[in-house]
C-alpha cells in the first residue's frame, strides 16, 4: 500500500503565496518522480511541475518563474512553492508519485499514485 498525504491548500489573494506539501509512505522501493498536477472546473488535469529522482525539474509554461518544486528525499516529500498567484491558478492540485513498488513474488513494478487533492483558490 502506498499513501500520499497532501497539505497546504487554501484561499489567497492575487499576488499571494502558498506552499503545498505531499508526503509519500508505504511499500515503496524507489521513487522515479514526484509532481503536482491541477484540474480547474471544466478543464482537463494538467501537469504543473515535476521533479525526478535525479533532481531534474520541469514546469508548465504558465507557472515558470512563479512556482518552485522541491523535495526532501529522506522524508519522501515533495513541495510546491507558489508565488505571485493568479486567479487562473485556481484549481484542485493533486500530488503524483511514480514509484517502483515490491510485489509478493519479489519483483517490482512501476506505478502511478495520486493524492486526494487540495483546493487552491486565488481571489482577485
Amino acid at each position: 500500500q502506498v499513501q500520499l498525504v497532501e497539505s497546504g491548500g487554501g484561499l489567497v489573494q492575487t499576488g499571494g503565496s502558498l506552499r503545498l506539501s505531499c508526503a509519500a509512505s508505504g511499500s515503496i522501493f524507489s521513487i522515479n518522480s514526484m509532481g503536482w498536477y491541477r484540474q480547474a472546473p471544466g478543464k482537463q488535469r494538467e501537469l504543473v511541475a515535476r521533479i525526478t529522482s535525479g533532481g531534474m525539474t520541469n514546469y508548465a509554461d504558465s507557472v515558470k518563474g512563479r512556482f518552485t518544486i522541491s523535495r526532501d528525499t529522506a522524508k519522501n516529500t515533495v513541495y510546491l512553492q507558489m508565488d505571485s498567484l493568479k486567479a487562473e491558478d485556481t484549481a484542485v492540485y493533486y500530488c503524483n508519485l511514480n514509484a517502483n513498488v515490491p510485489t509478493k513474488s519479489g519483483r517490482y513494478f512501476q506505478s502511478d499514485y495520486w493524492g486526494q487533492g487540495t483546493q487552491v483558490t486565488v481571489s482577485s
